[in-house]
């Protein structure tokens, strides 16, 4: 099963081309490139669009104008090649990237995304014993996490990135590319401006 998946919830786009579970090719970008990754993705695994099985795509919580991209992306797609998409939470797949994993998502004004899925503070954040910190809330805050306790690996470590592979192993369940919703968490800014 030829699968294309995709997370676009944070500063970095992560994307991948899964054959039955082999990655296949793997990209890491912005969000705005989303759509020259999915082609040089494709080609170069020497596949086209017609090929794909499923989409998967990250559901957030992160940016709000990146989690839309990536789910405008996977909904056109599914729709346009009549082929199921299945939604991954961006904290699940930062979850799954070791054992002890905690995901922390940088969330803009001062917060941070945790398991959840829910809005902290970084200085309120808890992380279970024996648990390492990982995601660009971890990058960003590693000073006031580490002062409670909490294990942050190097700022490069691959550990941070939301790995788009890691969304295609954790999607179980597929369906109609228009269900898939958003994990925002708190309304975004634009609704609290105005509302």
């Amino acid at each position: 099963m030829l699968i294309l998946a995709f997370d676009t919830a944070t500063d970095v786009a992560t994307s991948a081309i899964v054959a039955d579970g082999e990655i296949l090719g793997e990209r890491i970008t912005r969000p705005q490139l989303l759509l020259a990754d999915v082609e040089a993705l494709l080609s170069g695994a020497g596949f086209g669009p017609s090929d794909l099985a499923g989409i998967v795509v990250g559901t957030g919580p992160g940016s709000f104008t990146g989690t839309r991209i990536g789910l405008s992306i996977a909904r056109g797609l599914g729709l346009a090649l009549d082929v199921q998409v299945a939604g991954v939470s961006t904290l699940d797949a930062l979850a799954s990237v070791a054992e002890n994993a905690f995901p922390v998502i940088d969330a803009r004004r001062g917060e941070v995304f945790v398991p959840g899925p829910a809005v902290a503070r970084p200085g309120d954040v808890v992380a279970p014993a024996g648990s390492i910190c990982v995601g660009s809330g971890a990058v960003r805050y590693r000073e006031v996490l580490v002062a409670r306790g909490a294990h942050v690996p190097s700022d490069d470590s691959p550990l941070h990135l939301p790995r788009a592979a890691l969304h295609a192993a954790l999607a179980t369940d597929f369906g109609a590319a228009d269900r898939v919703e958003p994990v925002y968490v708190r309304a975004p800014d634009a609704e609290r401006w105005t509302g």
